[in-house]
């Protein structure tokens, strides 16, 4: 039996019929057509290299990892592991702010990721804004206490920004955590070459070539402060050691002419465009 729903309305009554639960009639006999709701797919997740592949493409020179990981990257954003290695590869191609917009964008999704702090680091330091580097290292450092690499790097930003006297601290904090490291003993050696004392720059260098760990750039920049106090055979000795027999008469060129007496015509490239490590 039909009910009627009483409303009030404008002052007034208003009855409606309103059908019973036993009076409704299914949809196809009233002539309603049902509506079926149509779910959106989700979208595929991306498809990744294979481990095997990946380990294959860090194998490659700079320019094949950064094309390798930046698809690996665009195809997947939140992928860590793609992101630190596209940025170290850019920074190995010499693209510094490209490497460290790279570790920032890691960051996004990972902003405690102590990998990406130190790669965006790098990246601010390599490009002569260091101090861009100094808030993620400070941020490192208080995640990884105990790891030397942080307090180096931090040594590094501070002495490029003219806070000599930090850097020097971060620097032996760094050595109390990791003794006679080849690499912070170099960062302390060209901040003494930096302020002239080129002759306690060699003491340190020596030591730190002889030692573990000691790579490439420990040796060259040993010979550029051996070239800037005139000793150029032995340092064309390290040059020629490590370098194309090209880049090592570059780098020589550039020590000969910075060794010319004041007033004559100063070298037209710095070491850093010239030296290959």
């Amino acid at each position: 039996m039909t009910r009627l729903a009483v409303l009030l309305l404008a002052g007034g009554l208003l009855a409606l019929p309103v059908l019973a639960a036993e009076d409704a009639k299914p949809a196809e006999k009233s002539g309603l057509k049902s509506v079926k709701l149509v779910e959106t797919p989700a979208p595929p997740k991306p498809v990744k290299a294979t481990r095997a592949e990946r380990e294959a493409a860090m194998r490659l020179d700079p320019l094949g990892r950064a094309a390798f990981f930046n698809r690996e990257f665009v195809n997947d954003p939140t992928d860590i592991e793609a992101g630190l290695a596209l940025s170290e590869a850019q920074r190995a191609l010499g693209s510094p702010k490209e490497a460290a917009d790279t570790a920032h964008r890691v960051l996004l999704f990972a902003p405690q990721n102590y990998e990406a702090l130190l790669a965006a680091a790098r990246g601010h330091i390599a490009n002569n804004d260091a101090f861009y580097a100094i808030d993620p290292l400070q941020t490192a450092t208080t995640l990884k206490p105990n790891d030397w690499r942080a307090w180096s790097l931090l040594g590094v930003a501070y002495d490029q920004t003219k806070r000599s006297e930090e850097a020097l601290t971060m620097w032996d904090k760094a050595l109390s955590l990791s003794p006679d490291n080849p690499a912070v003993l170099t960062n302390q050696a060209m901040y003494k070459a930096g302020n002239g004392d080129l002759a306690q720059a060699e003491t340190i260098l020596r030591r730190a070539v002889t030692l573990p760990g000691a790579t490439i750039q420990v040796r060259q920049n040993l010979a550029l402060v051996l070239g800037m106090q005139g000793k150029l055979a032995e340092a064309e000795k390290l040059l020629r050691q490590d370098l194309p027999p090209d880049v090592a008469d570059k780098n020589l060129a550039w020590l000969q002419a910075s060794l010319k007496p004041a007033g004559a015509t100063a070298p037209a490239r710095d070491w850093n465009s010239l030296k290959g490590g």
